[in-house]
Parts: structure tokens; sequence; C-alpha cells
């Protein structure tokens, strides 16, 4: 992928900063409808906590639910920080601004306590009222469901788990009407998990499905630990388990509204030995996206090079088709661990980790599986709770909202405590201005996919600049002389 070329011609003394100038506006006019290029800015960073339990801090930690936009504003989980280290929910206008604290989870040592901790599943939104689940906590221990208005008010518990109806939840909630359906990561029946449904005033619940018992190598007929989101069509549910099935790497299913019907439509390949590769993936830990009569997923491990695919899978159960395997670190990401969006034909998404640095990318391609492109590898980190610029290890479903891709990475950032980041699909940022006889060329550091390339001729081929960038305040530079012959520069993926 290229970006538009830049032209640099040889200046008269006299007449530099003139024709500069206008060469420089027309480059602007030129560059300003073609999108090519991607940057990634952390509008927020999560603060410092301290190195004892409990982990406090006034706005959260680790955030890896993904985000809910509403208007300018984003709603989110972070699974630690606040108040009493147990996780809270958020909110946070897309230009980084007006942050909020809409609720802390409370704490208790006993593990128990009145409304749940450590939040791993985004939100979804009712009116002005915000649904989500808590994975641990409340009376019972084993985790809750909480309804809160997008304005910090009125939070309440909805639901505190048992254990025989559920127990531990990384699951977000999917509504219809007045009725919110989820998946419980364990408990149930055999241990395995749940289906579950509710009212959105926390009657009514019911067990749709119990996970059915694994033998001791871990086979069964269903799947075990369901994490991943619902998605509902008309009276239907789909979703996936993250093991057991007939080779226990993990399965799709269907489920009617009202329980009845459960169907096991794709079993998931059996693993070989390390690298644990497949021709389909294993372990699908998250939501599915349904578009026409397709579902589109993505499996953390297993593929043809073992760090996990994305797939298509149609809605009864046929055409399989693994869309990509992923390569690990220092290419395209290992472990997909967010459910896919959809654009026109475009799905984009996050690794949460691989890439350039290792600490995860995000990513576009098309739904037949071509075009598949890094929009952004997120920055190195040393160990969990190093800092860097744009976060790290990102888990969580992205937003779409015009040509800015929004999304949680849940490490990194200026505390180590993760980010809200933003991904501009806009247009590149290649710039150049004078400089005491000389010209700069100027690009993201962020788009680290891009070399900078030049040539005399366009019919000639295109060759790197020899002079390594700079890198300085989030931007790369290369100074080079005004003068000799004119050349042409472009950034080339």
């Amino acid at each position: 992928m290229n970006v538009p070329v830049l032209t640099i011609h040889p200046i008269g003394t006299g007449l530099k900063g003139a024709v500069l100038s206008w060469l420089i506006a027309v480059l602007s006019f030129l560059l300003a409808g073609l999108a090519t290029a991607q940057t990634c800015t952390a509008l927020y960073d999560f603060t410092a906590t301290p190195d004892f339990v409990p982990r406090t801090n006034s706005d959260g930690s680790i955030p890896e639910g993904g985000l809910l936009l509403l208007g300018n504003t984003l709603y989110g989980t972070a699974s630690g920080g606040g108040a009493s280290g147990n996780g809270t929910v958020f909110k946070v206008n897309i230009d980084g601004s007006g942050f909020a604290n809409l609720h802390s989870f409370t704490y208790s040592g006993s593990g128990l306590n009145s409304d749940g901790y450590t939040p791993m599943a985004g939100l979804i939104l009712s009116g002005n009222t915000l649904y989500g689940s808590a994975n641990a906590g409340g009376t019972l221990g084993n985790g809750t469901l909480f309804k809160i208005n997008t304005d910090g008010s009125s939070f309440a518990t909805l639901h505190n788990f048992a254990g025989p109806d559920g127990r531990y939840l990384a699951a977000g909630l999917v509504s219809s009407g007045n009725t919110l359906y989820g998946a419980a990561f364990s408990g149930g029946s055999a241990g395995n998990g749940t289906l579950f449904k509710l009212n959105s005033d926390g009657s009514g619940f019911i067990v749709l499905h119990h996970f059915s018992a694994a033998d001791i190598y871990g086979f069964n007929s269903d799947g075990t630990g369901p994490q991943g989101s619902l998605v509902l069509s008309g009276d239907t549910l789909y979703g996936t388990a993250t093991g057991g099935g007939s080779a226990r790497s993990g399965t799709i299913f269907s489920i009617k509204t009202n329980g009845t019907g459960f169907i096991t439509l794709y079993t998931f390949s059996p693993l070989s030995s390390d690298p644990w590769t497949n021709y389909d993936g294993a372990c699908p830990g998250n939501g599915l996206l349904l578009c026409g009569d397709t579902l589109y997923g993505t499996a953390c491990q297993g593929g043809g090079l073992g760090h996990g695919t994305l797939f298509k899978l149609k809605t009864n159960g046929t055409a399989f088709a693994t869309l990509h395997d992923f390569a690990g670190s220092p290419n395209d990401g290992a472990s997909p661990n967010a459910t896919l969006i959809l654009s026109g034909s475009t799905l984009y998404g996050t690794a949460n980790s691989g890439g350039s640095s290792g600490s995860g990318t995000a990513f576009k391609l098309n739904t037949d599986g071509s075009g598949f492109t890094i929009l952004h590898h997120f920055s190195a980190i040393p160990t969990y709770s190093s800092p860097n610029a744009d976060g790290a290890l990102p888990n969580g479903q992205l937003i779409l909202s015009g040509d800015t891709l929004y999304g949680t990475a849940a490490y990194g950032g200026k505390s180590g405590n993760g980010t809200v980041f933003a991904i501009s699909l806009g247009s590149p940022k290649l710039t150049i201005i004078s400089s005491s006889g000389n010209v700069m060329l100027f690009w993201p550091t962020n788009d680290t996919a891009f070399t900078l390339q030049s040539t005399t001729d366009l019919a000639s081929p295109w060759a790197a600049v020899s002079q390594s960038p700079v890198a300085s305040n989030g931007q790369n530079s290369v100074t080079l002389p005004a003068s000799g012959a004119k050349r042409f520069f472009r950034l080339s993926r």
C-alpha cells in the first residue's frame, strides 16, 4: 500500500520560501481526500495504582471489555482499579475529554459484596440505562448482572449468581425488548457453564441451557466454557464455547430464546502437538458477528500457524471457511480475542498479542478473507505494568464511527494500566516543511508498517530513503537538502 506522492523540486535561493510554501499548499490539497495511512492515539490513559492490594485509583485499570458509543460519548468497564480496586464503569468523550467514573465496584475481604467485581465484558444500552456483568463477587460470590444510568445514577444489581445457575461471567449481555440474554463461563448442572435470560428489571431469571458434562479428557457434545456474548436473530441465539465438543477445541452453537432446540452447529478440529495447529482454529472465546445468514468470528488458538484464526460459517452450520491464519510476532498478530465488527464488506478487529512488538495489532480484511491489512501495531511493553504511548494487549470489540475506530487496550499507556484509543482511518500524515536550506518530511511514529521511499522519475523503481528517521514527539522526521534533481516521495507498506 502506498500513500500519495510528495514532490521536491530543486529551488533557487531567492524563490525558495515562496515556491516551497506553494508546493506544501498544493500537496496538502492532494492528500486531503486520500485515505491510506492510519494513526493511533491514546484518548485516555488510566492512572497509576499502588503495588499492593487493593490496587485502587480514581478511574479504573485494565479495561478489556470494549466500548459502547452514544452520541459523542464512549462507555465501558475497567476490570480493576477504582475506589476499592475491584473495577469501574466509566464514560469518556470521543476527543478524550470529560472522563467520569460512573461506578466503583465495592470491596470485601470475603469475596462477597453487594454489586460484584472485576467487570470483564462490555456494556449494552436501552434508553438511558446501561446493562452489564461482573465476573465475580455479589452476595454469593459467583458474579452479578447490573444496570446503571448513563449519568451514573441508580446502580442496581439485577441478579446474583449462585453456582447452579452459572458462575463467572466474561460475556456481556444482549437484549430484545425487556429481556436480557447471556452466558456464564462455568457453573450449572455440570460445571461447564450456562445460557440464561431474565427481564431487564431483574425478575424472571431462567437457565436456558446447561452445558453438559465432559469426560476426563474434556470431550462432550455441546462445548464447555462459553465466554463470548451471544448474538440474537429473530428467536434464535448464536454463540461459542471455548472448549469441549467432539475434539475439545470448542464449538459454535444455536438455541431458541425459549431454551429449546439447542444445536451444535460446528465443532473445531483437534489440535496437533506443539505448535498446536489445525485447519480451523481452537478456543473460540469471543462473540460472533451476524450478517445475513453468515456468522463471522475469531478463534484465539490453532489454525495453520498456531496463533489463531478468523472464520465464517452459515447459520445452518454449513460452509465453514477459515478467512485468515495469524502468524504471531513479528507479523500480523496472535490470539484474536475480540468480537469482529463490520462496515460494508470490511471486517475490523484486534489481536491480543503478536505483531511487531508482541503487544497486539488492529486489523481489517474483507468478508471473503482477502485484503488483510494491519492498521496498527501496538508498541512494546517489557512487563504488564510497563508504560507506553498507545496501550497494549487489546481485548475488547472495536467501535467504528465515521472514519475512526475506538477501542480499549488492557495494559500500557502512561501508567501501564491501559488506554482508550482511537485509530484514524483518514488521510496519511506525510508532510513537508522547509528548514534552513533543507526540507523535512514528517509522518507519525505509529505508522510502523510504512517506510519512506523516493524516486527521481515516476516511471522508475522506488527505493527506500537511506537516511534513518528520527523519532520525536510521536513523529518520524527525515531531513534532506532542497537541491539537486527533482524527487518524489511516498510512504510504502
